[in-house]
């Protein structure tokens, strides 16, 4: 189920087919690879197509599906990326969405709509003309609604909403316009990482910028999809954003010029040093804590104390140690 079989159809392009909008989670097409908005059902197993061949009979192939219901059936599927017709095996079936229609029935509401074999959501239309509707996001303003759904500038495309494709440039500028304050859930496209994904847009007047989503489209000719390159994957990562070892140089650390590294440490008193040798520290500086101590014409430096007559202007590192019972001013200022 779901074996991808190549068909040696490429250039062709499709007078009529079944636009696929939405492939239902669970359901047997999700089972494949069929993409929504870029694919389309054009024919089945024995109906090969041709430059010459006229419109799908979409009722031929509906009857086509129930006959195959727990069969596989092959689908000749047209991708607008790849510019190419490939068949797609699926097995149709109502198991997969018989649950949901009996919790709805045992929710007291009578559905006379029938399980979907397929799980496909299509419509007909000429492929050709659909692929042109699409809206390339230019740019994206900073806090604005469009960058709150993470629209990405130049590498995101919008294709459709939840109610189905747009048809016309104006669709979806009038469709924004009428949810001002609601939930807009769209479809978008991104080439860089070629998936697609569902964004939900909140448009208003109020966000702080111009417009209702902050967003500048372009539509037409030149904002078309661009193909992707022979062998990408969907949802792998873009060369360009994949990092080169030898990109990055490991670099010594620079240290300025102007900055000692070598500091200069200033000899202490010699009575200092013997009190230092002896273990014996001033109460106020023991247990880490420093007490500002200031003495008449000095100032107060990050809580140490350095007097003007002082022989060095270098803010001590460490607690000063001191003589049992000296006080802290008269061993700073040298005396005994």
């Amino acid at each position: 189920m779901g074996a991808e079989q190549s068909t040696a159809s490429h250039g062709f392009v499709p007078v009529k087919g079944l636009h696929v909008l939405r492939v239902t989670p669970s359901s047997p097409a999700s089972k494949t690879d069929i993409e929504p908005y870029f694919d389309f059902v054009v024919g089945f197993e024995g109906d090969t197509p041709s430059p010459k061949h006229h419109d799908i009979d979409a009722t031929q192939l509906e009857k086509i599906v129930e006959s195959h219901e727990g069969k596989i059936l092959n689908l000749l599927v047209w991708n607008s990326k790849s510019q190419s017709t490939r068949g797609v095996s699926v097995v149709p079936s109502r198991e997969w969405s018989q649950s949901h229609l009996d919790a709805t029935n045992l929710q007291g509401t009578i559905s006379s709509a029938q399980p979907s074999l397929l799980g496909l959501s299509m419509r007909m239309c000429e492929p050709e003309s659909a692929t042109e509707n699409v809206w390339h996001v230019l740019d994206v303003l900073e806090g604005s609604p469009a960058e709150s759904a993470g629209l990405v500038p130049m590498g995101d495309w919008i294709l459709g909403w939840s109610g189905g494709a747009l048809n016309a440039e104006n669709d979806f500028y009038d469709l924004v316009e009428a949810h001002v304050d609601k939930p807009l859930r769209v479809y978008v496209y991104s080439y860089d990482f070629d998936t697609l994904r569902e964004v939900v847009l909140i448009p208003n007047r109020h966000w702080g910028g111009e417009g209702l989503l902050g967003c500048v489209f372009g539509f037409g000719l030149l904002h078309r999809i661009p193909p992707q390159p022979e062998g990408r994957i969907p949802g792998s990562i873009p060369p360009e954003l994949l990092e080169d070892e030898d990109e990055y140089e490991h670099q010594s650390l620079f240290v300025p010029a102007d900055i000692q590294t070598d500091q200069h440490v200033e000899p202490q008193p010699a009575e200092a040093n013997e009190t230092w040798g002896n273990n014996h520290r001033d109460p106020n500086t023991m247990h880490g804590h420093s007490h500002s101590h200031v003495h008449p014409g000095g100032s107060s430096i990050y809580g140490l104390q350095r007097t003007d007559n002082s022989t060095s202007s270098r803010v001590p590192q460490a607690p000063i140690p001191t003589r049992a019972g000296a006080p802290l001013g008269q061993l700073l200022n040298g005396g005994s």
